[in-house]
């Protein structure tokens, strides 16, 4: 989750590269066919230049190169020790003619909250899980295996997704240390799905999956300079991710195109007995290849949300470009004003403090019922006496407010999550789009990467992500350029099983921008 007490960040210019330039530079394949997407990767693979199991070996190798050494960017916090195995075999079953989709042999990394029920632990980044392994896949994992993929390993994440202190640092845990963003070493990737971010900016992977409560997707991918979708939720199961709240968790890919964000979404998507809001999910999954159209702007009408529009003065001017570019490729805009974004601030943070430690105790008798820790107190006893190794830069306050909260049935809970959903949805998001009669909604994803900091915490400059994860609905990032060589991104947002549609838009902003570019790893950047 990303707290939403949004602050103005100052503005720097210019950029240093040190030695982590040249490092990376020299890293296996810069540049080359890690780099590439899905397509590209098959293409190889099919005229028989490449296998999957040299695809993964390149991967481990830039990993070790890029993540561990060189600009040591920290982003993956464990690799799978039966990636070469599951590459191998999946390779003798394309000789075989036996393909299983488009991921087939695909390298894909999973953010360390999704249960993978093989040698690798899912911990959430706790010490307190750290060496425990899942008893089962996640729903996810066991979707991207049946496609085919192969699971490199788990990314570094905050740790508890970002619920654990009222002051933390994203991109940081007890297990994985502090993930660095690949545009500024120096800078925070956001979100706590940072370590897919970083890794996928950095090409470790061709695909990674994040998870998001509220804009721990699209945020990461915005300061790390790639695509991310967060989905309605029900799109992609819940069940095996390590939760911190029903009403708003989902998982959703971040990648280096919409293309290979949409092939992705394709194979986590699907009915789950497990998790009932996948309930009937099937039949609303078209084809989300065949949205990608180089003409999905045409006549779309899309609201410009000017309400968060303000936060920064660079990201406004680069974004204002941007718009220009979607009415020349046939989008309408109108300027709208969302409505009521004011009111779940306070019963937004309500709900998820109901919801975690039900829902947390929950995944661990279920996943890790042979854990060291049962319950929510359980884990706050753990962090209170490993304090010099869990909690050596900030606290644990969301945890011990969860524990306090009553269950899910008490009035309190109820009113706070019926408000959030009336201001975020029929009286939010679907009211600005029936009104003015808009496909989707557009606005700055957020602000640039800031310093990471252990002593003030982050520095948010604003943020487009609670509407749409409030509501439950659909979220897009898009890479729209740089600011003093920062990422920007570009958000789209629509109503409930929308994906389609916002995928079209994006994709056709995406080939007619072109704004996307390899990191530098500049150790930072300076004025």
């Amino acid at each position: 989750m990303d707290r939403r007490d949004f602050v103005r960040m100052g503005v720097v210019a210019g950029a240093v590269a040190g030695a982590a330039n040249t490092a990376a530079a020299a890293a296996p394949d810069a540049g080359g066919i890690l780099d590439a997407g899905v397509r590209e990767q098959q293409e190889a693979m099919a005229a028989g230049k490449l296998s999957s199991h040299a695809l993964v070996s390149r991967y481990l190798a830039r990993i070790k190169a890029i993540d561990r050494a060189g600009p040591r960017i920290n982003s993956v916090i464990e690799t799978n020790p039966d990636a070469l195995k599951i590459a191998a075999e999946l390779d003798r079953e394309r000789a075989a003619g036996k393909l299983r989709g488009p991921l087939h042999g695909i390298p894909v990394l999973l953010k360390d909250n999704i249960a993978t029920g093989d040698r690798m632990s899912t911990s959430a980044g706790s010490l307190a899980l750290d060496g425990v392994r899942a008893s089962k896949d996640a729903h996810v994992a066991a979707q991207l295996r049946a496609a085919g993929a192969v699971i490199l390993g788990k990314t570094n994440l905050s740790e508890w997704a970002n619920m654990r202190s009222t002051r933390s640092t994203s991109g940081w845990s007890g297990r994985g240390g502090q993930t660095r963003n690949p545009y500024a070493l120096d800078r925070n990737t956001s979100g706590s799905s940072s370590g897919s971010g970083a890794a996928i900016a950095a090409s470790l992977a061709t695909l990674a999956v994040g998870t998001e409560t509220d804009g721990s997707i699209v945020s990461p991918s915005s300061s790390c300079g790639i695509v991310g979708i967060k989905p309605t939720l029900g799109l992609v199961s819940r069940s095996g991710i390590i939760p911190i709240a029903h009403s708003q968790d989902t998982a959703g890919p971040m990648t280096r195109s919409v293309a290979d964000a949409a092939l992705l979404l394709e194979a986590l998507a699907g009915e789950d007995p497990l998790d009932a809001a996948t309930r009937g999910s099937a039949a609303r999954k078209p084809g989300y290849a065949a949205a990608l159209r180089k003409d999905g702007l045409q006549g779309r009408r899309i609201g410009v949300a000017r309400n968060f529009f303000g936060a920064h003065d660079a990201v406004d001017a680069l974004i204002e470009k941007e718009l220009a570019l979607l009415k020349a490729q046939g989008a309408v805009l109108v300027d709208v004003k969302l409505p009521n974004t004011d009111k779940y601030n306070e019963s937004e943070l309500a709900v998820l403090l109901h919801e975690f430690r039900p829902d947390l105790e929950a995944y661990l008798a279920a996943y890790a019922p042979h854990a060291p820790v049962k319950t929510m107190a359980d884990i706050i006893a753990f962090n209170a006496r490993l304090a010099g190794k869990e909690m050596p830069y900030f606290g644990q306050e969301h945890l011990i407010a969860a524990q306090a909260k009553p269950g899910l049935e008490a009035k309190e809970y109820k009113e706070a999550l019926a408000n959030n959903l009336r201001y975020s949805r029929e009286e939010g998001i679907d009211q600005v789009l029936r009104e003015h009669k808009l496909d989707a909604l557009v606005a700055p994803t957020g602000g640039p990467a800031w310093l990471t900091d252990y002593i003030n915490g982050d520095h948010y400059g604003g943020s487009f992500s609670s509407p749409a994860a409030v509501a439950g609905y659909p979220h897009i990032t898009v890479p729209a350029g740089y600011t003093r060589g920062l990422p920007v991104g570009l958000s789209f947002v629509g109503t409930a099983w929308s994906e389609a549609s916002l995928i079209g838009m994006a994709y056709a902003y995406e080939q007619a921008s072109r704004r996307r570019r390899a990191p530098t790893y500049p150790a930072s950047i300076k004025v």
